[in-house]
């Protein structure tokens, strides 16, 4: 009696694997938006507010604006210079008399000579203040995860927590100017779109099925990826 209970066991359960309704291995994954987990954040090491982190600011806002295929990367590499890593970003900073910088003074040029080229949108004040900074500071290869108790994912707005790491991490590839796989994530309907149907979380987070985002970096870090969780948990607010 024990073997044909097993016996109908196996074929139970064989039964319910190819069930019409099972999903199978091929077909794409759905993220449920609104219940994915909130990820543990890293606990921080002496963060400074007055210190710029090489890792967490200067490395993806290069690489997402200066390090795509035709221009920085390792294979383009226009002009003899890339910018994909600390390493070679580090050759175009020149700490000993910053605003002199490579790296900064592409950023404030006009006309053709100025980076990112155009069409692609340039550097704004904030931004360019960032680099300088990181290079007056030292241009040093240094980095710093936000602590989970300074993660605020209860006040998070669009303008404020979320189009800030968009900006940074994905909006050079996926511009007005090269929106890659045809999406612009520089504005906010686009966003929305993307984030109702569950294509923002499944790149960021890295999920089965989707394009793993920023693609030329190392994944967002847990406390950005909460706020946009937060934020489109919360409805998606044009706020």
């Amino acid at each position: 009696m024990r073997i044909l209970g097993y016996i109908f066991g196996v074929f139970l359960l064989i039964s319910c694997l190819n069930d019409k309704n099972t999903p199978l291995a091929n077909q794409p994954v759905i993220v449920d938006t609104t219940t994915i987990p909130i990820i543990p954040s890293t606990p921080a090491v002496n963060c400074s507010p007055d210190t710029v982190y090489f890792q967490q600011s200067v490395l993806p806002l290069i690489t997402s604006n200066c390090a795509m295929s035709g221009c920085h990367d390792a294979i383009s590499k226009k002009d003899g210079v890339i910018l994909t890593d600390y390493t070679n970003i580090r050759k175009e900073a020149n700490p000993a008399s910053p605003t002199s910088s490579d790296l900064y003074k592409c950023l404030n040029e006009t006309g053709e000579d100025r980076m990112p080229p155009a069409p692609a949108a340039a550097f704004n004040l904030t931004q360019k203040a960032l680099v300088l900074k990181w290079i007056q500071q030292g241009a040093k290869n240094n980095s710093c995860v936000a602590s989970s108790a300074n993660c605020d994912t209860v006040n998070v707005t669009y303008s404020a927590s979320v189009a800030p790491v968009l900006k940074t991490y994905c909006v050079g590839c996926h511009s007005a100017a090269s929106p890659s796989a045809g999406i612009d994530l520089s504005t906010y309907a686009v966003v929305k779109v993307q984030a109702a149907n569950g294509r923002l979380v499944g790149s960021i987070t890295h999920a089965v099925g989707y394009k793993p985002m920023p693609s030329a970096t190392s994944k967002l870090g847990s406390c950005e990826i909460n706020q946009i969780q937060a934020w489109i948990t919360k409805g998606m607010l044009n706020n």
